[in-house]
């Protein structure tokens, strides 16, 4: 039996429920073998949950891609937070360089519990060095209007106008997530690959327990492109995963709740 292999270059959750550890669960979840490049280390300050963001040097994060790319291989890879200009214009050297296929950019902007965002920089290295590069990016609202340079997106109707402006800006394909904000008692995701635009919807899960719902939502597109589904399929299948695993959160603290990344197992994976 062929092993599917997939690589994410992300940051590390201390507290499991998103970053690489959602990844590698979610991963797990499709039976695609998973693998790492870390870029940051995400803490908790225990009382206030705080966040706390340490930075991995350029150099052990090259080394990581390295070994996983020159030393093993990849059928596909995502990105979640990678920190710095310098780290998203490696990864985008890499990704040349091994000539990669399949690649989904999770552009994360802020960590989910702070208001803080990321260095603006950053966005435009993403625009700049990674956008014409994706097979797929996966932005919120947030995020969206960010890489469109839009003011709030506040309409489904100005989702397909974020949608066509990021894919004008390099991405193959475009996949805006709304989770429920935009339509009453429903959440629509919309995925355009410049042709067409096609909304996956899904009921409202009414819940505060949703941490890691994004990088969960990229990881498991990442598996099943690993795994030769089209972009399309690969969508479809994760809207209905992350759809469960998000009922089926659960508080871990006072502080946050987590997807359950095992709430769903994939008939597809047998």
């Amino acid at each position: 039996m062929t092993i599917r292999k997939a690589l994410t270059v992300a940051g590390s959750d201390t507290s499991g429920g998103a970053g690489i550890q959602a990844d590698l669960k979610t991963f797990q979840e499709f039976d695609v073998y998973g693998m790492t490049a870390l870029t940051t280390i995400v803490c908790m300050e225990p009382k206030t949950w705080d966040h706390q963001v340490f930075p991995v040097a350029l150099d052990i994060v090259e080394a990581q891609l390295k070994t996983v790319l020159e030393g093993i291989g990849i059928d596909a890879m995502k990105t979640g937070m990678l920190g710095s200009v310098e780290i998203i214009e490696l990864v985008s050297q890499y990704i040349d360089r091994y000539d990669l296929k399949r690649i989904v950019i999770d552009p994360v902007m802020v960590c989910k519990g702070t208001d803080e965002v990321l260095q603006p920089e950053n966005t435009e290295a993403m625009l700049e060095f990674l956008l014409p590069r994706a097979d797929l990016v996966t932005p919120n609202l947030f995020e969206a209007s960010q890489l469109a340079k839009s003011g709030p997106i506040t309409t489904l109707d100005q989702m397909q106008e974020a949608a066509a402006i990021i894919h004008e800006r390099g991405a193959k394909n475009v996949l805006i997530k709304d989770r429920g904000k935009l339509s009453e008692g429903k959440a629509m995701d919309l995925l355009y690959d410049g042709n067409k635009f096609e909304w996956f919807e899904a009921d409202t899960v009414v819940t505060k327990y949703t941490h890691g719902a994004g990088c969960t939502s990229s990881a498991s597109i990442t598996a099943n492109l690993a795994k030769g589904l089209t972009v399309r399929d690969s969508v479809q299948q994760a809207k209905a995963f992350i759809t469960q695993a998000i009922s089926n959160g659960f508080p871990l603290n006072e502080f946050v709740g987590p997807t359950r990344h095992s709430a769903h197992r994939q008939s597809a994976n047998s």
